[in-house]
């Protein structure tokens, strides 16, 4: 299939479901729920599959990606250094200029309503930019 050719829709839906049942264990949970609450904070949210394997949730332009080590479930913002986290949920990759990510290792809670509300902030800027605007921090 070429890059130009639209993918089966349920592909990529199907591929990250199938990714969470290979896991079996805490990680895939994670991975499930984190999922859920993207769906919960953006009904339009689109999922692809990536780079041989990483699921990745998108409206217009990536929001987020979900892959999963040994030891932890990273969820990478792409835009993540241009989103505000009064939460504090961004805990790892704080040194770039773009990224941002939230490591969740076994057994540490997420606060379900900050990561919502920073899925909202991703898809607003995406949409804002999508539709021609810029955004500075300050």
């Amino acid at each position: 299939m070429s890059q130009s050719e639209p993918q089966n829709e349920n592909a990529p839906s199907q591929m990250i479901d199938e990714r969470i049942r290979e896991l079996g264990d805490w990680r895939g949970k994670m991975l499930s729920q984190l999922r859920a609450w993207i769906k919960q904070a953006d009904p339009e949210v689109v999922e692809e599959w990536k780079w041989r394997g990483v699921p990745v949730w998108s409206h217009d332009g990536m929001i987020c990606t979900g892959e999963t080590y040994k030891s932890v479930v990273k969820l990478t913002f792409a835009k993540g250094a241009s989103l505000d986290d009064p939460s504090g949920l961004f805990n790892s990759s704080l040194d770039g200029n773009t990224r941002r990510a939230i490591d969740v290792h076994e057994g540490e809670a997420i606060d379900e309503e900050a990561l919502k509300a920073l899925i909202q902030a991703a898809v607003a800027l995406n949409t804002f930019r999508a539709r021609g605007g810029t955004k500075s921090r300050g």
